[in-house]
């Protein structure tokens, strides 16, 4: 989202970047590794120089979800480079970090509030996140949706005929949080009721124990000619999973989950789509009309939903449809740098 936002152009605005390449891959996101002390340092650096060298007034950051490596990390940089800017805006890609004093040591609960307390402006992307800007004292504490590329008419669209299995996708993380076991224990019920379907999970594990657990539970319920984990795929090949499912779905329940912006990718598409009551998903999903919505942790309700949505093809239809529309009205990248200018212009 911070790549998309760059893309804004504004007349009224300037935006400079500095780069927080603190992590290679979403593997090491999270852990700790002496090269990102170093890549803290210059970081810091380039935050020092651009103010410098720009004269910009309001500093933009992303705090961390709630996990003790990147919050360390946080308190370092905003301690060191705050001070220097007249405002801080703080949008909360992740959500739950206000909460997470209460795991500092005494020491560093001074230092975690001088990082954090009293920015000018907090940025949630729903309105049923942690609100952290208001645990924070923010003075102006607002929402903003995302907003995604609309890439609709760039990829060949399909559902299953008549006769053929439905597919059924899945995109994120895989780990326990975004629900992965919950999506393949659903699978395994929905078989189990009849339904004719094809499960694609899209994305990358963040560990190997739990890979080997997954592919041997697929294997234990004989489930190998009907899943396929299809690795990290981007650009056109992703677009072409999301163009080619007849259902989405997405049971998570992740600690940092604010929004779901996979479940837009879906909705562009026109495409029906299973998801959980947690944080900002019920902002994204109108249940009952483009998808539905589940309790976390609970596969036997995502089953019946699958077999609900897969056994009607013109429900799939009419929910991708409004689905489709939901995206045109609030979701589009448009929308999110009309929204993100107007906040920004609100600080002057």
């Amino acid at each position: 989202m911070i790549a998309k936002l760059l893309e804004m152009q504004s007349d009224q605005l300037q935006l400079f970047h500095v780069r927080m390449a603190f992590s290679e891959d979403i593997g090491q996101v999270g852990k700790f590794a002496f090269g990102k002390v170093w890549v803290l340092f210059t970081t810091i650096l380039r935050i020092w120089w651009n103010r410098l060298r720009h004269g910009t007034t309001v500093l933009y950051y992303p705090p961390s979800g709630p996990n003790k490596v990147p919050v360390l990390r946080d308190i370092i940089l905003l301690n060191a480079t705050r001070w220097l800017f007249a405002r801080t805006v703080f949008h909360f890609h992740a959500g739950g970090v206000s909460a997470f004093e209460t795991n500092l040591p005494g020491w560093l609960k001074g230092p975690f509030h001088w990082a954090y307390d009293k920015p000018a402006l907090a940025i949630r992307t729903a309105p049923q996140n942690p609100d952290d800007g208001a645990l924070f004292g923010a003075l102006r504490d607002v929402v903003v949706p995302n907003g995604v590329d609309d890439m609709r008419g760039t990829v060949v669209e399909r559902s299953a005929s008549t006769g053929e299995p439905i597919t059924i996708l899945f995109t994120g993380l895989l780990v326990p949080g975004k629900g992965v076991s919950d999506v393949l224990e659903a699978f395994r019920l929905i078989l189990e009721q009849g339904l004719d379907a094809r499960l694609e999970l899209m994305g990358k594990w963040n560990d190997d124990a739990y890979r080997v657990e997954c592919e041997a539970f697929v294997a234990k319920h004989l489930l190998k000619d009907k899943v396929e984990f299809l690795g990290v795929l981007s650009g056109t090949e992703k677009f072409e999973r999301f163009a080619a499912c007849d259902i989405f779905c997405f049971p998570s329940y992740y600690s940092a989950e604010t929004f779901g912006l996979v479940l837009l990718e879906a909705m562009q598409f026109a495409k029906p789509v299973v998801s959980t009551h947690w944080r900002g998903i019920p902002s994204v999903v109108a249940d009952g009309k483009s998808g539905y919505l589940v309790p976390i942790q609970q596969p036997a309700e995502v089953a019946a939903r699958l077999v609900q949505l897969g056994s009607d093809p013109e429900l799939r239809q009419q929910m991708g449809q409004e689905g489709r529309r939901i995206f045109e009205r609030d979701f589009t990248l448009k929308a999110f740098h009309r929204s993100m200018e107007r906040e920004f212009l609100s600080l002057y």
